[in-house]
């Protein structure tokens, strides 16, 4: 070490020894930055990278050395020969190119620090080279132990260079690699130095290929300039790829920094080579470093802090694999309560990007709507659609000795308290039959709503009698029969079940729905409020009912209907003073079918409203032509006040007829009122407006019937026949007779009995001050020729 500084403090100019290190460190700092250009790229670009970090580094360490060498005083002239003087720069710029290979050829710091080693190996033989090219008049004599450490300073100081350079790219750790790359060239150049002893020699010299210092100092200086312009065109390539790699990453940093999904980036080992700050907050993993580490240890980690289930080698080895064969896969995790879709799609060349996206809402959404298609939105109960997968269900899921029945409801009166109350009310009032329903039922069965007051209940019971249906289906009527408080108002409804059974009555959905329904409506039948199992006449029934509601569609244009009249008399004078128009239908092969069996289906079918027109316009055409001025009245169905055109209907009827107006009068009963009250009200105030005379008909069988006459002032009011029925025999009947025809007389309202049939019930009424009668006593109804005879002779005293 002694001789080394002593060479360096005695043998040296200074100046030039500061300038052979200046030139050092400039050329070391471009080939560092030129070595991480080579190593940010791939292919042909990293082979022009590593072209021009050669030529920049060979060139350096060849300065170097030439300018130190002038910088040396060997104590007698001397010169340089050409030829080995070249050789030395070639040997430079390529040996420093194999170093080069070596490190960028592999990721392991073993590669790296090796190609380091060559590149130091490198300067040694430029330098010993170089050495070589020394001609003067005296022998060169080498210390091994010397020239041996320069070696090993220079490839240890190379070795060191590249592994701090490799270890990040930025500001410090590239100073850091230029300074140790200096020192590498620098120590090994003076410690090589240090090794030379001279001998004197006077028959040695120049062998004329030489070139004498003053002309090295003229080529080194050009090699300076070629270097510092290599560097500077080195420096401005780098500074523009620098730039534009600074303006891709801030590209690519803002775009990962705002993706609402998080991302990553791996290598073939499953290296994490690229992440943004979402990745890292979905999945868990903040405050970990991630950059340049495996998954596999990344996930291991999380493992033992208890933030990761499962194996991470079997799920790191199962990902690798699906990446090498190419294939996209998705999955869903689950991380801090979220749902994350994670979708890892293969690189080539090896590797795989992962992105990962939070569906918590989606997912939510999509249970929201799956659960709004099949579930009824009022009640929450299963709509139509679940009902029938459950059903369908169940049916696979029955044995031999299990009981499967599907029982139809129909709420009673629910139409009637809907159109009074209003919808809120009948919503609220459907909300509670439904948690009734609800509480009528075990865990293995299902209540689901159809649709408006439709509900059905699909029971499955596994091993007992079949009488748990009727068990069920009595506790169902109970329970919704119990009175309701709703916004104020006590309601009482009633319900229709209908019940089929499995697999006696059908094996699939449609059919036990349909024998069902057919139950459904025998129960209704027989007077609601009950239920009905299916029996193998229903379907015969239903048949018949689905014929003659295809023949009375067809009746109306076949001309089947007529119009039938009975006499209204005055009980004072005993005169015919109006008659009733009665529709009959007069079947062409059924001959006459009785109003009872097809006036509910033409309001079940909405028939009722071209067939009541009909009536309307044949009453008022009949009446018109009429030899007395009596009155005409007709029937309107609930069904008719729907309809939009009645008002236009009864205009057209009296307009086509030429009958006044005050002639016709329109006989309504309660449920009409009970629909819409104001647009009823309003309805009949217009048809008030013109002449037209309104009756209210069976007057005292409802529970509202004062109230009624309060809101709007009804022309008649018409008693019913059970009360008549019963008047001589019953002093209720006889009492509530009294008080109507009381009520009448007070209000100026003409009061007309039903159903008088005896002498004796129309001498009541009459002793009680009825204004008016009719009843088979008078006349049963007749068709419309027959209204003559009926008008001049005198009443018959028949008894019915």
């Amino acid at each position: 070490m002694y001789r080394v500084l002593t060479c360096l403090t005695t043998e040296h100019d200074w100046r030039l020894v500061v300038l052979a290190g200046t030139i050092c460190w400039l050329a070391s700092a471009v080939a560092i930055s030129l070595f991480h250009r080579a190593r940010a790229s791939s292919g042909r670009t990293r082979a022009v990278w590593i072209g021009l970090d050669a030529a920049v580094g060979g060139c350096g360490i060849w300065a170097t050395h030439f300018v130190a060498m002038l910088a040396y005083d060997p104590g007698a002239n001397a010169g340089y020969s050409i030829s080995i003087t070249s050789l030395s720069l070639v040997f430079a710029i390529t040996i420093v190119a194999i170093g080069l290979c070596i490190a960028l050829s592999s990721a392991r710091q073993s590669v790296i620090a090796l190609g380091g080693a060559v590149i130091g190996g490198g300067v040694a033989a430029m330098h010993y080279t170089g050495m070589a090219a020394l001609e003067l008049p005296a022998f060169i004599v080498w210390s091994p132990g010397i020239v041996a450490a320069s070696i090993v300073f220079g490839s240890l100081f190379a070795a060191m260079a590249l592994l701090v350079a490799v270890r990040r790219d930025n500001p410090v750790h590239t100073v850091a690699a230029t300074g140790l790359l200096t020192v590498a060239i620098v120590s090994h150049h003076f410690t090589a130095m240090g090794a030379v002893t001279l001998v004197p020699d006077p028959t040695l010299g120049s062998d004329g290929l030489s070139i004498s210092p003053t002309a090295l100092s003229f080529l080194t200086a050009v090699a300076a300039f070629a270097l510092l312009g290599l560097s500077l065109l080195a420096s401005m390539i780098d500074r523009r790829a620098k730039s534009e790699l600074h303006q891709q990453k801030v590209l690519l940093d803002t775009a990962l920094d705002n993706m609402s999904q998080g991302l990553s980036m791996f290598d073939a080992d499953g290296r994490i080579l690229l992440y943004n700050d979402r990745y890292a907050e979905m999945m868990g993993r903040t405050g970990i470093d991630l950059q340049g580490r495996l998954l596999l240890d990344v996930l291991r980690q999380q493992k033992a802090l208890g933030r990761w289930d499962g194996d991470p080698d079997q799920f790191v080895a199962s990902v690798i694999a699906e990446a090498r064969a190419g294939n996209s896969v998705t999955r869903t995790v689950s991380r801090n309560g979220r749902s994350i879709r994670v979708v890892d799609q293969p690189m080539k060349g090896g590797g795989w990007v992962a992105t990962f996206e939070d569906i918590t809402e989606w997912q939510a959404v999509q249970e929201q709507i799956s659960h709004m298609a099949r579930h009824d939105a009022l009640t929450n109960l299963p709509n139509r659609t679940l009902f029938r997968e459950q059903l369908e269900k169940a049916l696979r899921l029955v044995r031999r000795s299990d009981q499967l029945a599907v029982l139809c409801l129909d709420l009673d009166h629910f139409k009637d308290i809907n159109d009074s109350l209003g919808h809120p009310v009948g919503d609220a009032l459907l909300r509670e039959v439904a948690r009734r329903l609800g509480e009528c039922v075990t865990e293995h069965d299902t209540v689901a709503r159809l649709g408006g007051d439709e509900f059905a209940i699909v029971q499955f019971c596994s091993d007992c009698e079949p009488s748990a249906v009727a068990m069920l289906a009595s506790h169902v009527v109970e329970k919704v029969s119990a009175p309701y408080e709703i916004a104020g108002h006590q309601l009482v409804i009633g319900v229709s079940i209908g019940i089929s059974l499995a697999p006696e009555d059908g094996k699939n959905p449609d059919e036990l729905l349909k024998k069902a329904d057919l139950a459904l409506y025998r129960a209704k039948e027989d007077g609601r409020g009950t239920y009905r199992f299916f029996e193998t006449g229903m379907d015969a029934r239903a048949q018949a009912r689905r014929l003659l509601e295809l023949d009375l569609r067809a009746a109306l244009q076949r001309g089947e209907f007529e119009v039938y009249y009975q006499p209204i008399r005055d009980v004072a004078k005993d005169v015919v003073v109006a008659f009733e128009a009665l529709v009959r239908w007069n079947h062409s092969l059924r001959g006459m079918i009785s109003p009872v069996n097809f006036i509910p289906l033409a309001e079940e079918t909405g028939l009722i409203v071209p067939l009541g027109d009909w009536v309307l316009r044949q009453a008022c055409m009949d009446a018109a032509g009429w030899s007395q001025d009596v009155g005409v009245a007709v029937n309107l169905s609930p069904v008719q006040f729907k309809n939009l055109n009645l008002v236009a209907s009864v205009k057209d009827a009296l307009s086509a007829s030429g009958l006044p107006a005050h002639r016709l009068e329109l006989e309504i009963t309660e449920s009409v009122l009970l629909q819409n009250t104001e647009a009823t009200l309003s309805v009949l105030h217009e048809l008030r407006g013109f002449g037209v005379k309104i009756s209210l008909d069976d007057f005292g069988t409802g529970y509202s019937s004062l109230s009624y006459l309060r809101s709007f002032p009804f022309d008649k009011i018409k008693i019913d026949r059970s009360f008549v029925s019963e008047l001589a025999t019953r002093e209720d009947s006889m009492a509530i007779v009294r008080a109507v025809t009381g009520l009448g007389k007070s209000l100026g309202i003409v009061t007309t009995a039903e159903g008088v049939e005896t002498d004796a019930q129309f001498d009541l009424l009459r002793q009680e001050g009825c204004t008016q009668a009719q009843g088979y006593l008078f006349s049963r109804p007749r068709p419309a020729a027959d209204v003559e005879n009926m008008l001049i002779q005198p009443r018959q005293r028949l008894i019915a």
